[in-house]
């Protein structure tokens, strides 16, 4: 197949279009939508991993729609009425077939690998300083992925040349990938209803949550045994031209998923894994971070120095006595394990997301006169309670003359009455002899390692004792 060739099929066919809803849709759901993708450290050009991740998740959506372009080229002879004209030249059937496969797949790989450039481009200028190609692997098999699934559904439509074939292959591909896709909301690990082998069967992910997981080996290994044994009865059937070819032409979808099958895990804890590289501790002194996060270090370090030593004036041996980035894997709304010992800092917290300087040290304060036991971020709020209780811990250690909110407040009814009773014990606790504020300010700070719950204002104004 000659590049002159080439050129005249992308030029005179359909198939750049495939290529150009790929990168258009996907930079439109990314670029003109505030959605989660934006959001915290495993945002879309936030880490390599992340980038890659995420631009896998719109699988689920440009999958099903690449199967149905692929039927609508391939139809191309039917609809010109030219396929017998063609089985009576000389050129070979494979011949032709190479050259449409070959277009198609050219346009899906460079529309996919630009959106990916534009991906790459943000995580490069961006925060982070961690670099791994452990993105790559995860790019280039979805990249196979809308390939095999472009020419399985050309060969489909040669096959059966029928209009209703694209719109029957999109719904039915929708449905499968629909019904296959891993779900991330309920637990540590994505999980869904069917079992993680044929779940695996779809190039498409779980929308990230957790910045340090990422695929497997296994996973890569089993997928591309699977779509390439797709790709292969796509071609088959697109080059076959007597009825024998056409059913020889299923064997290597069967041959990719015996041999897929049995390498692919068997359960979600295999193919989500931890990037062992991405969570390893970098630290200064106390305080320590992923490898991921490295960035941070400096500015943390500096200021977690300062938060220590106010802790330990407050609350002596019971303060922290170091800093450490969680990287813990929990389900959405679970405990957190909290320690007297360490001060944990998570960097998808709403107080630590864009926090530097003075602000910081008081988040870290904060944080360890008031342990906070559940999330308080984009994917989980622990609501306004806790942060007001925080703010007033944070404003009474450092000596502030009046309460200074952590948060803005909020305009609801709930948080107006939240931050109404921080006002109040935050009145009823600096009316007191230093010696009671301190009793208080230690009766919050066990009560808040003990998880008992976020109504803890009643602590401040003295309202309870704990």
């Amino acid at each position: 197949m000659s590049a002159r060739v080439l050129h005249i099929e992308l030029k005179r066919s359909v198939a750049p279009w495939a290529g150009v809803v790929v990168l258009g849709g996907s930079l439109a759901v990314f670029c003109l939508i505030d959605g989660i993708w934006w959001k915290g450290t495993a945002g879309w050009t936030a880490q390599w991993t992340s980038m890659a991740m995420w631009t896998r998740y719109l699988l689920a959506f440009w999958w099903p729609l690449a199967v149905g372009m692929g039927a609508v080229y391939g139809l191309r002879e039917s609809r010109s009425r030219t396929a017998e004209l063609l089985v009576t030249t000389p050129r070979p059937a494979w011949h032709r077939a190479a050259v449409s496969s070959g277009a198609m797949a050219l346009a899906l790989v460079a529309g996919f690998g630009l959106l990916v450039l534009v991906g790459g481009v943000q995580v490069a200028l961006g925060r982070t300083t961690y670099t791994s190609l452990g993105w790559l692997p995860i790019s280039l098999v979805a990249a196979l992925g809308l390939v095999a699934g472009a020419v399985f559904g050309m060969g489909v439509a040669r096959a059966l040349p029928s209009v209703f074939t694209p719109p029957a292959l999109v719904v039915l591909v929708l449905m499968l990938t629909g019904l296959l896709l891993r779900q991330g909301n309920e637990g540590v690990l994505p999980s869904g209803v069917a079992p993680n082998r044929l779940a695996l069967l779809s190039p498409a992910t779980a929308e990230p949550r957790e910045m340090l997981l990422t695929l497997s080996g296994s996973v890569h290994l089993g997928q591309t045994l699977w779509l390439t044994g797709l790709l292969a009865t796509g071609f088959a059937l697109l080059s076959a031209v007597t009825g024998r070819a056409r059913l020889l032409a299923v064997v290597p979808v069967l041959v990719g998923a015996a041999l897929a099958l049995p390498v692919l895990p068997a359960t979600p804890r295999d193919t989500y894994v931890v990037d062992r590289a991405a969570a390893a501790l970098v630290c200064d002194g106390p305080v320590c971070v992923t490898q991921a996060n490295r960035s941070h270090l400096p500015d943390l370090a500096l200021r977690s120095k300062e938060a220590l030593r106010v802790l330990h004036e407050i609350l002596g041996d019971r303060a922290p006595n170091s800093v450490r980035e969680e990287t813990g894997l929990h389900t959405l709304g679970e405990q957190r394990e909290i320690s007297a010992d360490v001060l944990l800092v998570d960097f998808d917290e709403r107080l630590l997301v864009d926090a530097t300087g003075a602000e910081l040290t008081r988040a870290l304060i904060a944080q360890g006169l008031a342990p906070n036991c559940h999330g308080n971020n984009e994917r989980e709020s622990g609501g306004s309670g806790h942060v007001a209780v925080q703010s007033v811990a944070a404003s009474w250690a450092l000596r502030d003359s009046r309460l200074h909110p952590l948060e803005e407040k909020g305009t609801d009814a709930y948080s107006l009455k939240t931050w109404a009773d921080a006002d109040a014990a935050w009145a009823k606790l600096t009316a007191v002899s230093p010696a009671e504020q301190r009793s208080r300010v230690a009766r919050l700070h066990a009560a808040s390692l003990s998880c008992s719950g976020y109504d803890q204002l009643p602590v401040l104004a003295g309202e309870v004792s704990q």
